[in-house]
């Protein structure tokens, strides 16, 4: 069964530009070399409501895909010289998994 992961940072304020400079530059070019971009839905800047936020959702086919993708993302050298650059401009992470509702489309 295929289920989603919501990934919120909480970015301090001040430091967006910082953090979208290092996935631009480094954490995205990381993702996509390392074959990890097939799993992503998309990322989204928030603009309303709570601010200064970066959100990203994953799609995976089960809980054990799922575990494995962040396995391999994390033994990613390019990765992990990424993570560095943001890890200090993110003032808190909310991770949330999602099951598909059974009616309407799905991403």
């Amino acid at each position: 069964m295929t289920i989603y992961e919501k990934r919120t940072y909480d970015i301090t304020v001040g430091k967006m530009h910082d953090v979208v400079t290092a996935y631009k530059d480094f954490g995205w070019p990381a993702i996509e070399a390392g074959g990890f971009g097939e799993y992503l839905v998309g990322y989204f800047i928030s603009d309303t409501g709570d601010l200064h936020q970066l959100i990203h959702i994953w799609r995976f086919e089960d809980d054990a895909d799922r575990r494995a993708f962040w396995k391999r993302l994390f033994a990613n050298e390019a990765f992990l010289a990424f993570a560095p650059r943001i890890r200090a401009h993110i003032a808190h992470q909310n991770v949330q998994l999602l099951n598909p509702a059974p009616w309407g489309p799905n991403p």
